[in-house]
């Protein structure tokens, strides 16, 4: 029968626990000093993931991670040059209209049998002037299947008034559009894109998380929107909401294979925020690495003054019987000891400052700013990294030790 591993290590554990004692003070910095790197290393990574997540839910919260559209037009030449021709022409851009996808309802099935697709949404976006008494305001009309476009945005969630239903003749529109009109629910409010118009009673209003879509947004019926944007049946757009939002660039760029469509993924429509939490991830990762390094450093400092510190009992342990490699297990283990018990100590210190942050660091409206939380996977590895930091940083002062020479160890 095999024996546990504790058992076959008995001789140098009990010898690496006594150095670790004999030298206290020395043992007690670096296991503080290990404390505090993984403290560091953890609070800073579950801080940088929490701003993340509350950054990506913000900004993803009211958009969809993949938009298909209808292509531009584009102004093709008269002529094509031919090799060694030289022509002069001046073509003007083309004026952007209004146009709807190809065969919409034949692609929202197509993009919901997809693996990794959460919900599908068709729509008809387009600008409009909204009017109640003397005040005009001009306003973004959104033309959507109510309980598609939830799943999308989570409209339900984001309701401060009223009630989440679109029947015929209603709107759901941003709640500082309201203030700008005076509008409560159930008051109307006269909508015309020119040539058509119709009055709409307002059943909600809604909170969108960006102030700028508050007081733009009217959300109505699909076919109220088709009908004021003389778009019978169509859709400008289809919104697609992924289960990994980090897929959508991949998706993206398959369906513009797939389909002749402008297919736009939320990475290429924030692309500063896509370098910026990039950029914090960068900054996180140089700060563990740099962390790392101070920890084993400190750790292959103390072990050295160990060995140093330590020769006559080493000679003498060797003169005994004590073979190099039992000498380096020894040192080896007291590595380990120290990055373990630091771990578990930096760990429960990363736990407490998250806790202080969450508890004391309030935003102006006295609510947190945003959770954080440290997931035990991410303790895990972190406690994992030190671990090994502290075997790493042994390796070099246990081979010194384990090919110290007794006879001289002793005299000196």
């Amino acid at each position: 029968m095999s024996r546990p591993l504790w058992s076959l290590l008995g001789f140098e554990l009990n010898v690496a626990l006594r150095f670790l004692r004999e030298g206290r003070f020395q043992s007690l910095l670096i296991i503080v000093g290990v404390a505090a790197g993984v403290a560091v290393v953890a609070y800073i990574s579950a801080l940088v993931t929490g701003l993340q997540r509350n950054t990506l839910e913000k900004t993803l919260g009211a958009q969809a991670h993949v938009v298909l559209s209808p292509p531009d037009e584009r102004v093709l030449p008269a002529l094509t040059p031919q090799a060694g021709q030289l022509i002069m022409s001046d073509t003007q851009s083309r004026a952007q209209r209004l146009r709807t996808v190809a065969n919409w309802p034949v692609v929202v099935s197509a993009l919901e049998r997809r693996d990794g697709v959460v919900a599908v949404s068709p729509m008809v976006a387009g600008a409009a002037l909204a009017q109640r008494g003397e005040a005009t305001r001009a306003v973004a009309i959104t033309g959507v299947e109510l309980a598609r476009y939830d799943r999308i945005v989570g409209l339900r969630a984001k309701m401060v008034a009223g009630v989440m239903r679109l029947s015929p003749g209603e709107a759901i529109v941003g709640q500082t559009l309201a203030a700008d009109l005076g509008l409560r629910v159930g008051d109307r409010l006269t909508v015309s894109t020119g040539e058509r118009s119709e009055t709409l009673r307002i059943s909600g209003l809604v909170d969108l998380g960006i102030k700028d879509l508050n007081r733009r947004a009217v959300i109505v019926p699909l076919r109220s929107a088709q009908s004021l944007m003389d778009l019978a049946g169509g859709a400008t757009q289809i919104d697609v909401t992924l289960a990994d939002v980090w897929m959508a660039q991949t998706l993206a760029q398959d369906l513009a294979r797939q389909w002749p469509y402008k297919v736009e993924s939320w990475q290429e429509t924030n692309a500063q925020l896509v370098s910026a939490l990039n950029a914090q991830g960068i900054s996180t990762m140089l700060i563990r690495v740099v962390v790392m390094v101070v920890v084993v450093l400190g750790i292959a400092s103390v072990l050295v003054v160990s060995v140093v510190q330590k020769q006559r009992e080493i000679g003498i342990l060797r003169a005994m019987g004590t073979t190099r490699a039992q000498i380096l297990r020894v040192f080896l283990l007291q590595g380990a000891l120290v990055g373990a018990v630091g771990s578990v100590v930096g760990v429960a210190l990363a736990v407490l400052l998250i806790w202080a942050f969450t508890h004391f660091v309030r935003g102006a409206d006295g609510l947190p700013l945003f959770v954080i939380t440290l997931p035990p996977l991410m303790a895990l590895r972190i406690a994992g990294l030190a671990l090994i930091a502290g075997l790493l940083a042994a390796v070099a002062p246990a081979r010194r030790a384990a090919h110290m020479d007794p006879a001289q160890a002793i005299r000196l």
